[in-house]
């Protein structure tokens, strides 16, 4: 069970091992274009067609001719990546269970976007877990866990790239564990303690995304890469002349000053070379960013076409 590309890697796995699939779950397809009139499938959903898997695209999961046609599958073994919270009555199916890959180091990051918010924290280690699942999201007892370090300016895509590679590899290791019997689980409030609260990975909105100047360079920088290359993080120009521009920023690097000489948010530039934001302790530069309505450019070709006399940003 699952949608996006993040949880194709665990099916191709899966395929080219020889494992014998008996169905795929993943959401219905999605409404595209200006009218919505185009329906485009979910990465797993075209991935499966093009192997020949039988597909199953539920609107509601509690609906019964779903959870009879899921049961008629008669799988020992249910797997679940990157996809909607289940009832009950389906993730208790299946003979052998259900598990989960997330991409976390459980129960730290409990939640839909667990790689954004290690990233935006400026953690410099995470992973995936493959746990059982129950009642309480995220909750169920560990399987397995692999660590990775997140490298100072990696951002959002290289560190899903590396879950998305090693996530593959432990769900076949889950699944050849639990066809052999061998499986051991850790309950989550082992690894539980008072020394180290646990972090939540809720949902990212645009609001979420806005940029906070105020905080100071290296949080601003983690936050950039928390949200590169999508959804991005914003900010909002402003002149003296009450004009509002929408700017998208995807990477930036620092400069550490005991204070800075201007005012925070105020943009220093050459207008050709170079883009520098104030902060409190330093100046964030931006390497690559995107104007509300054209397309994403690194500094030298966006200066080329825009000069930030008179603005700055809020």
């Amino acid at each position: 069970m699952g949608t996006p590309d993040f949880a194709v890697e665990s099916l191709r796995r899966l395929v080219e091992g020889g494992y014998n699939i008996v169905g795929v779950v993943t959401m219905p397809d999605k409404p595209m274009g200006r009218h919505g009139s185009v329906l485009q499938p979910s990465p797993v959903k075209q991935y499966a067609a093009r192997h020949g898997l039988k597909v199953l695209q539920p609107e509601r999961l509690k609906d019964e001719s779903f959870v009879a046609e899921l049961r008629s599958l008669q799988a020992d073994l249910q797997i679940v990546v990157a996809f909607r919270m289940l009832p009950e009555i389906v993730w208790n199916m299946s003979r052998l269970g259900t598990f989960n890959l997330h991409a976390s180091l459980l129960p730290q990051y409990r939640g839909a976007a667990p790689i954004n918010w290690a990233v935006i924290n400026g953690d410099t280690e995470t992973g995936i877990t493959t746990f059982f699942l129950k009642h309480e999201i995220d909750t169920g007892e560990i399987i397995d866990q692999v660590r990775i370090p997140i490298a100072p300016d990696d951002d959002v895509e290289a560190v899903h790239d590396r879950l998305m590679t090693l996530g593959g590899d432990l769900v076949v290791k889950t699944v050849d564990m639990l066809l052999q019997g061998a499986v051991k689980t850790i309950p989550q409030e082992q690894l539980t303690s008072d020394d180290e609260p646990l972090r939540p990975a809720p949902k990212i909105f645009k609001e979420t995304c806005r940029i906070d100047w105020s905080k100071g360079i290296k949080r601003v920088h983690d936050f950039v890469r928390g949200l590169s290359p999508y959804p991005a993080a914003w900010t909002e120009l402003t002149n003296e002349k009450g004009e509002h521009l929408t700017l998208k920023i995807y990477k930036t690097a620092m400069e550490s000053a005991s204070s800075a000489l201007h005012p925070t948010g105020t943009i220093v530039t050459d207008n050709k070379t170079y883009l520098c934001i104030a902060l409190p302790d330093g100046y964030i530069h931006v390497k690559s960013l995107q104007l509300a309505g054209k397309k994403r450019m690194d500094v030298a070709d966006f200066l080329r076409g825009f000069r930030c006399d008179g603005w700055r940003v809020e």
